[in-house]
């Protein structure tokens, strides 16, 4: 049994909180400085710590990259080139973050490739395609979570458009109305993608006034209007402010959770998630953001599939009650989320032979293996499960309430 805590990198971007991991970690609140992730995995750029019980410390990379047989099992490490295919993050958003899209493993291969060829410095601000992965995610709320993703329904955008019509943009509602399909989405929104900035600097303060009419006449699309001005004063010339009329405004409650595969246009707003998502930094901006903007190249990667986003709530009772598993087609990662109520301390088992992370967001646990090892979690914190070891048996230390988020390599191998 080589199951060890794990010692993750916290990321200070902008847009984070001075308070969710603080808080969650048990550290003085609030921090310093903005606190956005928490990384779990072996990512080169920040990899997570295996602590032994004697202290010292081991970088997960290294670990992996020693015996990748034991670490990841010999289907992933055969899968993956040896690198763990996913990593694990909590996200505290609390300002939104920029407008994105990320490539298929087609499309991140022949970007990589294009942008090696070129010699572009894989740290440059203007690559693309830092490495020649996908990077499709999965987001599970934590808290209620606020995003946009996915192309609305186009009828329903244009209703919106027409809603909070001013002399400018009626010709943009229009455009959509006699097309409302895909192919009318990706020509609206190149347009506005692309607008001159002169000509978005007489638009773009019309539609933030309209926002506002709508707003005080309670209309039917006062949330998406409630958004489009967060968005407008946090980037007052920015036309990603406009491409966000296209897209769905969603709000997870805690345990729902959104699957963003490749080509999906999307950004958070706000709220605590766990995510999960393949191991790349493949990322193609569409706006709301200083950083590099490609719009050529985001429009090679956008699906312009429109509809409903799905809200998943995990799949019960698949290996026990208690367990949530996060279906998808991502060959990358599996989601989990294990719970357990008041006064409850049943056992739940979890199968080895696949490399795991345990990450307990409510209560505290224990972890025993058939040897009769014992790992105490406690909230905030996280194991590491090589594929080597056998199965664990996992429950409260004092009973429910208690959660732990459970993230493996995918099984669609």
């Amino acid at each position: 049994m080589t199951v060890e805590l794990l010692r993750n990198a916290v990321r200070p971007y902008a847009w984070g909180s001075r308070t969710t991991i603080p808080e969650l970690l048990g550290r003085p609140v609030p921090a310093p400085h903005p606190e956005a992730e928490l990384w779990m995995g072996a990512h080169p750029g920040d990899p997570s710590h295996v602590v032994s019980q004697d202290g010292t410390e081991r970088s997960l990379l290294e670990l992996v990259e020693s015996d990748p047989l034991g670490q990841l099992g010999e289907d992933c490490a055969g899968r993956w080139g040896g690198r763990l295919p996913f990593l694990l993050k909590i996200l505290a958003v609390e300002e939104p973050l920029s407008m994105q899209a990320h490539p298929s493993a087609e499309q991140a291969a022949e970007g990589w490739a294009r942008e090696e060829a070129a010699g572009i410095p894989k740290d440059a601000p203007n690559r693309n395609y830092p490495d020649p992965t996908a990077k499709p995610e999965l987001v599970c709320a934590l808290t209620e979570f606020h995003a946009l993703a996915g192309f609305r329904d186009p009828r329903r955008t244009v209703r919106l458009l027409r809603a909070i019509d001013t002399p400018g943009l009626t010709r943009y509602s229009e455009l959509l109305a006699a097309q409302p399909d895909p192919g009318g989405l990706r020509a609206l929104f190149t347009t506005l993608i692309t607008m001159p900035q002169p000509a978005l600097d007489q638009l773009l303060p019309e539609v933030l006034d309209a926002c506002v009419r709508h707003i005080k006449e309670h209309g039917e699309f006062d949330i998406e209007c409630r958004t489009v001005l967060e968005l407008g004063e946090a980037h007052p010339h920015d036309a990603g402010v406009l491409a966000a009329l296209l897209l769905n405004r969603l709000t997870l409650r805690a345990g729902q959770a959104l699957y963003l595969p490749a080509g999906n246009l999307h950004l958070y707003l706000h709220g605590t998630a766990v995510e999960i998502l393949a191991n790349s930094d493949n990322i193609l901006r569409g706006g709301l953001t200083p950083k590099h903007v490609d719009v050529p190249e985001l429009l090679r990667v956008v699906d312009f599939a429109c509809g409903d986003m799905p809200v998943l709530c995990g799949e019960h009772g698949l290996l026990d009650e208690r367990m949530a598993v996060y279906r998808t087609d991502a060959p990358e990662f599996e989601l989990s989320r294990v719970e357990w109520a008041a006064d409850d301390h049943g056992e739940v088992r979890l199968d080895g032979g696949a490399p795991q992370i345990l990450l307990c967001t409510e209560g505290e646990l224990l972890l025993v293996s058939d040897d009769g090892t014992k790992v105490e979690l406690r909230r905030g914190e996280s194991v590491w499960l090589p594929a080597c070891d056998p199965e664990v048996r996992i429950r409260p230390t004092v009973g429910g309430p208690a959660r732990v988020f459970r993230a493996t390599a995918g099984t669609c191998f």
